[in-house]
């Protein structure tokens, strides 16, 4: 993750919105954030956590977190992170949160959206998971990526467990995690086997000696078939022969019963078809004609009612017409005379306007009048105004020569102000070097027990351990000879004739070598050898001890150098801060007569200042009665124009008179004006309106009279040609009954009413005449082919018996050859498939071997500890490298048995020890080189192009030189396309660092962030 952009306001100490703009500080590989304690440095780390997270390191949810996060002073929290993840996509995660305006400890709930940048825009993501897009929980990312103050050691200091989970989220290490797929496998495999190992329990009987017997029995049975075939062959033909005889007999038989009954019907069938004839032709004739006349019939009934319906419409409309042409008439004498009434409209109207126009008039005189005294008004209190501004003017003119230059007074109160905090950081300077001397004699006092030189006490206690060495060498050298001579006396022991010797090889042992038992001198040599590990440990703990002491007090009377040296710089500051004071007119000395100057100067200043804010008011009134003068004036001005106008119009208006008299009505009231004109507008526009109403309805009515004349005509004309149509019709009939030979029209309805089917009747009779003759010739032949046969019903019963038994035995041998065939084929294939079972039960069975053994692998996830402990391996070879250089060789990182983290001490032979043991400082490297290094390792396995580490603390526990191998180190990582940010505030870092925020925190506006 690459930090892009954040914005801050209303968390913690950050009032004010506040922006930190990370491009230009990562452009730079290593930059720093500093500031005094408390001014709010690690909130921003705070803040990029729980815009990602919604987690902080300080506070959590029980913790009433959104209540004691936001600003006292605030009544809104925003936060707004902008990143590159490791995919480098650009993301923005932002979250709010507003305080109830009723209850100031209710702090809504923050509201929390993630965007992703697309096309050139912030796109919102249904989803807040921070762990989805950074690729890490917030456990790992405050361990990997921005480490919170107090939690720099956690990484260290963490169980194997916990480290195993940690490694196996961080580097995906639950891919190895294979016991449950295992599982999973070794259930299938179970139910698979317990499935085969079920079905073949049923194959039991199934085996190649069944198959055999089946098959010889099968060969009999088809022996005994061929025999039963044979004779069944010869009765079968013998029975087909007499069958067929038999059944022609009987064929004959039917069919000369079937055709009496068909001579029977020959007569009914003739008379039938006369019948059907006769309907025929009779329909073919008289069927169209019928129809036709009927149709006629109809079409004249009809055409008689329309008649009758548009007759009358022409009545009614004759009757209209007749009546508009009447009104008509009427109203023609008051529509000519229309254009003359309308002139006196017009008069009427032009004399309403001057009417109207003569009492605007009126009223624009009075306004007028009104209008000229409140000009008189606004000029008098203009002029009072002007007075009053020019007294006030004049009073603060005469107050500005008292009043004191306001740079002057910033000039000389800044001066005293730095004097004072010059003056405080001395004293606050000389209490720690007073400090500093007080620590250094405390480590004196610790070093007076071992009464020794510091100059010489490294070879002193050197030369002690060399004795000690010595000594254990003489000793550890006679305890090798006793050692032998116990070895020999025990092989001399052992020693038989006819037995090899375990050296020579000899059979014979003529001259056997006693020797005197040596074990109680071996043991008082062990015991003085472990006396002397001892002495030489107590030793080198002393040498370590002195070392530490010696280190601690080294590095306070730096300090104290440095403190001193910085107490001679302030004073150097206060001297020369003495020298800048300048001004005469004062005293350094004499604070308090400045401040009392500067008071009265302030006091002036008000006074001046609140002069000056009355001549603007009154100033503002000023131009308001101004303002109101000029729009008095213009409305005077707009009055007299508009009476001009007026008087203007009237005039005219008497000139556009056409009829009637402006003098007759001058004096008389608009409303009876009014009432003439209405009822003379009201009578013009009815006297237009009916006139042309009529008008138009007798255009309307005139073409309609005439249309519906033709209608009439037409109808009558049609009705003719139709009775001259049905007469012609009728004629047409009678000569038709008449070549018909029928007297009456009746009897041709008579014979129409039956309704027969013709072509069906017809087919019908076809069909019998040709199953008459067919049976006929069938009856002649059946006849002429058995005329030299007979037939005997007990030799084919007999026969017919005797076919029966053996269709059986037959049937019987058949059925018992196919149960032996199909038994064969079910048995052969039963056995194919019991082999294929044996074959996949093999299969499972190796299978199941094979699952057992990776049950045992990968059982209690002691695979992903294997593959973890490799991973971890790794990430000490990595922190080590960083580790002995900032230790100057002098300590190392390993893993135990128990994946512990331990510390080798080259110091003392190599030798390991517990992290718990590591000073502050040494802690802090250690943690930082771990930290470094997992960074790294985490960010390229997410193949990002630069990875990023933010570190809240530490840098105060290392000394001078331990700080220069520090930033050293940090430095380096640039070329490594590493990102590094520093928070601190110790002041020495600060110089080094190429570019940095610097954090102040102001009484009033909160936190400050500026770019240095």
């Amino acid at each position: 993750m690459i930090p892009i952009q954040l914005t801050l306001e209303g968390l913690y100490s950050y009032q004010e919105r506040q922006k930190i703009d990370f491009e230009n500080l990562t452009e730079a590989g290593l930059f720093g954030i500093f500031g005094s304690v408390g001014s709010g440095k690690s909130s921003i780390l705070e803040a990029i956590s729980f815009a990602l997270y919604g987690e902080t390191e300080r506070l959590n949810a029980r913790d009433k977190r959104t209540y004691n996060m936001m600003n006292l002073k605030s009544n809104k929290s925003y936060i707004e992170f902008d990143f590159l993840n490791y995919e480098n996509k650009k993301f923005r995660a932002t979250r709010e949160f507003r305080r109830n305006s009723k209850n100031f400890e209710d702090v809504k709930t923050p509201t929390v959206t993630f965007y992703e940048w697309k096309n050139e825009n912030w796109i919102p993501l249904e989803h807040s998971n921070a762990e989805k897009l950074v690729g890490l929980s917030y456990a790992n990312f405050k361990r990997t990526i921005i480490i919170p103050q107090g939690q720099f050691k956690e990484f260290l200091e963490l169980g194997a467990t916990e480290r195993t989970n940690m490694m196996k989220e961080i580097f995906g290490l639950q891919r190895f995690d294979l016991q449950n797929n295992v599982s999973v496998l070794n259930t299938k495999n179970r139910s698979e086997l317990d499935q085969l190992e079920g079905q073949l329990k049923g194959f039991e009987e199934v085996n190649e000696e069944q198959i055999s017997a089946q098959k010889a029995e099968l060969k009999t049975e088809q022996q005994k078939l061929e025999e039963v075939q044979k004779v069944f062959k010869e009765t079968e033909e013998k029975y087909v022969k007499l069958k067929t005889l038999k059944d022609d007999f009987e064929m004959l038989h039917q069919k000369k019963s079937d055709f009496e009954k068909l001579t029977q019907q020959k007569s009914e069938i003739d008379i039938l078809e006369t019948k059907t004839e006769l309907y025929d032709s009779v329909f073919r004739t008289f069927t169209p004609l019928i129809s036709e006349k009927n149709k006629l019939a109809k079409e004249i009934s009809e055409q008689q009612k329309s008649k009758e319906q548009q007759f009358k419409i022409l009545q009614e409309t004759e009757v209209q017409f007749e009546n508009t042409k009447n009104e008509l008439s009427a109203i023609q004498p008051k529509y000519e005379a229309l254009h003359q009434s309308k002139i006196q409209e017009n008069d009427l109207s032009l004399i309403l306007q001057m009417l109207k126009f003569s009492d605007e008039i009126e009223t624009l005189k009075e306004r007028t009048k009104k209008g000229s005294e409140k000009v008189k008004e606004v000029e008098a209190s203009q002029k009072l105004i002007q007075n009053k501004i020019e007294e006030l003017s004049k009073n603060a003119e005469l107050l500005k020569p008292k009043k004191l230059d306001s740079n002057l007074l910033l000039n000389i109160g800044n001066w005293f102000s730095e004097r004072q905090k010059l003056t405080e950081t001395l004293q606050i300077q000389a209490g720690k070097i007073d400090s500093k001397k007080l620590e250094t004699q405390k480590i004196l006092d610790e070093l007076k027990p071992f009464k020794i030189n510091p100059e010489t006490f490294k070879n002193d206690f050197k030369t002690q351990i060399e004795t000690l060495e010595n000594q254990r060498k003489t000793i550890s050298e006679k305890r090798n000879h006793l050692e032998v001579q116990q070895k020999l006396a025990h092989f001399a022991n052992e020693l038989h004739d006819g037995e090899s010797c375990p050296l020579c090889g000899a059979l014979e042992h003529p001259n056997i070598v006693h020797f005197d038992d040596v074990n109680s001198e071996l043991n008082e040599i062990q015991k003085q050898i472990e006396q002397l590990e001892i002495q030489k440990e107590h030793i080198q703990k002393q040498l370590l001890e002195i070392e530490k002491i010696l280190d601690r007090k080294k590095i306070f009377e730096e300090q104290l150098k440095s403190e001193e040296e910085s107490l001679k710089q302030i004073q150097n500051n206060i001297d020369e801060h003495l020298k800048g004071f300048i001004w005469a007119a004062f005293s350094s000395e004499n604070q308090n007569d400045f401040e009392e100057k500067r008071q009265q100067s302030f006091t002036i200043e008000k006074q001046i200042d609140e002069l000056n804010r009355q001549i603007s008011l009154e100033q503002k009134n000023l131009d308001k009665e101004r303002e109101n003068l000029d729009s008095y004036n213009k409305a005077l001005e707009k009055f007299r124009l508009d009476e001009a106008k007026k008087e203007e119009q009237i005039k005219a208006n008497e000139g556009n008179l056409k009829v009637l008299e402006w003098s007759n009505y001058k004096e008389k009231v608009i409303v009876d004006v009014e009432e003439i004109y209405t009822k003379l507008a009201h009578s013009n526009l009815e006297t237009e309106q009916n006139y042309n109403q009529l008008i138009k309805e007798e255009k309307e009515i005139s073409p309609k009279l005439a249309e519906q004349k033709t209608i009439v005509h037409q109808l009558e004309k049609r009705i003719s040609e139709l009775e001259k149509e049905i007469s012609e019709n009728i004629n047409q009939i009678e000569k038709a009954l008449s070549e018909q030979q029928f007297s009456t029209l009746e009897e041709v309805h008579q014979i129409l009413a039956q309704e027969i089917n013709v072509q069906e009747i017809r087919n019908q009779i076809q069909q019998f005449r040709i199953q008459f003759e067919t049976l006929k010739n069938s009856i002649l032949e059946l006849e002429n082919k058995l005329k030299d046969f007979s037939f005997n019903d007990e030799e084919f019963s007999a026969i017919e018996n005797q076919f029966k038994t053996f269709e059986n035995d037959l049937k019987t041998a058949n059925d018992s050859v196919v149960k032996i065939v199909t038994e064969i084929e079910r048995l052969e294939k039963e056995f194919r498939k019991k082999e294929n079972l044996l074959k996949d039960l093999a299969q499972l069975q190796k299978r199941a071997e094979n699952l057992k053994i990776m049950t045992n692998l990968f059982k209690g996830a002691g695979f992903v500890q294997y593959v973890s402990s490799i991973y971890l391996r790794q990430l000490c070879d990595h922190a080590n490298v960083r580790f002995h250089r900032m230790t100057r060789n002098q300590l190392s990182l390993q893993l135990n048995e128990n994946n512990d983290f331990e510390i080798i001490d080259y110091l003392n032979e190599g030798r390991s020890r517990s992290v718990k043991t590591l000073s502050g400082g040494q802690a802090f490297q250690v943690s930082l080189s771990l930290a470094l290094a997992l960074a790294e390792s985490v960010q390229t396995n997410a193949q990002s192009e630069k990875n990023f580490f933010f570190i809240d603390e530490g840098f105060g526990t290392q000394d001078v030189e331990s700080v220069n191998i520090v930033f050293e180190t940090l430095m380096n990582l640039q070329k490594e396309n590493r990102i590094v940010g520093i928070i601190s505030h110790v002041e020495e870092l600060k110089e080094k660092i190429p570019v940095s925020l610097n954090i102040t925190k102001d009484e009033e506006r909160g936190s400050l962030i500026e770019i240095v």
